[in-house]
């Protein structure tokens, strides 16, 4: 490494530790989180602090009598009730202010830290629409509902205006799922709703931290939506956005965290949609905050038919839900996700089928994969074999020609090439066939659910790090741990760079190049899934072996023999050059020229 390098590399860690400490939050600040966080943390396990049940207690006192009077009467003021559906993969419950789902539990998971896994609850969430009566604008969030029939798995909610005006919620849910069917009838509120009978609906939630890292969780967690016959889209996940869907009918709406979601379906289409997502950075409890104003049409019996799905993004269990909810699974973009989706994935569900420990399974795929890419991974070595025989004889060249015409330099170098039947780049290009694989699976195992909390050696859980070093403070680039299956999986690629740069005969900047991205990737993957590091640790290992054995098969006085049978060989004039050797001679030919005239 040449001073200028090392120069900049210092340069570049000094202001990244000196970032850290500039933008580290004062005393003040982290004492205002902490009671920010407390607050949160009281309110999620039932406990309000004073200030707010005093004024949760004082609310109802404080309404006028003569609103009771006026437009839904009592409605306007009361004491929340909550009722209870249940089934076997699910906990919702309902709340009478505003009718609403106030908090839903899936009972056949847990959360990083083994709590109740409650995807949100209280004021943190809302659901209401808007309608007007004697002039003003009333919100059924903030109104009152009243019971009118309950059974195990079905409950109407009601929201009277008069004896013969009322909003009926019918909340139905099945023996077992985790869809919940709303029906919103209206009955002779023409008038009020208005917009021709299209129904204004305002969605919120604030949804909870559920995995062991915020920032990956984060990572994956935003809007999504589908457009009626048409692509799912979302919203950015790394930026707060708000955007209007005003052209295309929408089928549905959903809040995405990173291993399950809460989608509201339309089985009539929304007619347009308002969509938001914010993140509260400082807290700690909360994952983001993400709303959605939707217009919804009635259908021909004049009620308001919605859906909801309260689950895991598990990308088959999504699919046989239908609406094409399995595309909120990020599988990667372009040629990644169809590699994902229609090879990795179904090779992973049959060998899933066998019950095995993931760890085995991802083990198993490795090999497979290294079996049905070992054509490449023979090539490859074979090509870098070439490459090394023929170094003695470009040294000499090199010898010859000198390095102050790296010009002509390269033109002798091609003109050996040639004649010795080597092509320079017949390492590179199967390692490239390959790359587009290895990315794909950067995407598609820290999306992949069935990893979630699934244990394997020391690793507890697959789908998150598997920190062997923590400590308190955040470190740039680095974070607050030292994963041990990626420090692993660092090592072995350092290894493999090691044997790769004896086998090619890499000298030079690019032989330093192949020990600093290791380390780069290191600090990229510290805080990815332990299972995607355990892959690439076990894709070098496997590769390792293969080399091993691609060497015991591979004579190097053999193809020094073939190579200067090639140089025997007279030239065929007839012989056409490939596009690239003639457009790469005519560009050094060009340089050369323009070096003389400098001369």
């Amino acid at each position: 490494m040449d001073r200028n390098t090392f120069t900049g590399l210092f340069l570049i860690m000094l202001i990244m530790v000196g970032g850290f400490y500039l933008i580290k939050p004062s005393p003040e600040e982290i004492k205002k989180e902490k009671e920010r966080t407390e607050a949160a943390a009281a309110a999620k396990n039932g406990k309000k602090p004073a200030a707010t049940k005093a004024a949760a207690t004082a609310a109802p006192q404080t309404v006028d009598s003569a609103a009771l009077k006026g437009p839904f009467g009592s409605a306007v003021a009361g004491k929340a009730q909550q009722i209870v559906l249940e089934n076997s993969d699910v906990k919702v419950e309902l709340s009478t202010l505003g009718g609403k789902v106030e908090s839903v539990e899936l009972k056949g998971y847990k959360t990083f830290d083994k709590k109740a896994l409650v995807l949100f609850d209280g004021d943190g969430n809302t659901f209401g629409t808007t309608v007007n009566a004697a002039g003003r604008n009333f919100n059924t969030a903030t109104l009152y509902f009243a019971p009118v029939q309950a059974s195990k798995n079905n409950v109407t909610l009601r929201l009277s205006y008069s004896p013969t005006q009322y909003i009926d919620y019918t909340y139905t849910l099945a023996d077992k799922g985790f869809k919940l069917d709303l029906n919103i009838k209206p009955i002779s509120m023409d008038a009020l709703i208005g917009n021709n009978g299209v129904l204004n609906l305002n969605w919120a939630a604030s949804l909870h931290k559920q995995e062991k890292d915020m920032t990956q969780e984060r990572q994956f967690s935003t809007v999504y939506y589908k457009l009626l016959d048409d692509n799912v889209e979302h919203l950015s996940v790394s930026e707060d956005e708000q955007k209007d869907v005003t052209d295309k009918k929408v089928k549905w709406v959903s809040f995405k965290q990173h291993f399950f979601s809460n989608v509201l379906i339309s089985k009539t289409g929304f007619e347009k949609a308002k969509l938001a997502v914010s993140t509260d950075v400082n807290s700690q409890a909360d994952v983001k905050q993400m709303k959605a104003d939707l217009a919804v049409a009635k259908d021909a019996s004049g009620t308001y038919p919605l859906e909801f799905y309260f689950g895991p993004n598990q990308f088959e269990r999504l699919k046989d839900q239908g609406y094409d909810l399995q595309e909120q699974v990020d599988m990667g973009w372009g040629p990644l996700k169809y590699i994902n989706r229609f090879a990795v994935l179904p090779i992973f569900n049959a060998l899933n089928a066998f019950n095995w420990n993931y760890g085995i399974i991802i083990l198993v795929l490795t090999i497979l994969l290294k079996v049905v890419l070992s054509p490449l991974t023979y090539k490859s070595y074979l090509s870098m074999a070439k490459m090394r025989v023929l170094k003695p004889e470009m040294d000499e060249i090199k010898a010859k020609v000198g390095e102050d015409n790296p010009t002509l330099l390269q033109q002798e170098y091609l003109k050996l090439y040639k004649k010795a039947g080597v092509n320079p780049l017949g390492g590179c290009l199967p390692l490239l066939l390959q790359m587009p694989i290895v990315i794909a699976f950067f995407r598609f195992f820290p999306s992949l659910f069935e990893l979630r909390g699934e244990s394997f050696l020391w690793m507890k859980d697959l789908s998150t790090y598997d920190a062997v070093i923590s400590w308190g403070q955040t470190i740039p680039v680095l974070g607050n741990h030292i994963s041990l299956m990626c420090l692993l999986m660092t090592i072995s690629t350092l290894i493999y760079t090691y044997f790769n740069n004896q086998l090619s005969g890499a000298t030079g900047q690019m032989k330093y190049i192949g020990y600093i991205t290791p380390l780069i990737f290191f600090g990229m993957l510290n805080s990815y899934p332990a299972g995607l590091n355990y892959y690439y640790f076990l894709a070098n290992m496997l590769t390792f072996g293969q080399q091993y054995l691609i060497r015991l098969m591979v004579d190097d006085k053999k193809i020094h023999a073939k190579i200067q049978e090639n140089k025997a060989k007279p030239e065929d004039p007839k012989k056409k050059k490939s596009g690239f050797s003639a457009r790469l001679e005519e560009m050094m030919r060009q340089q050369q020229q323009a070096q003389q005239k400098k001369k």
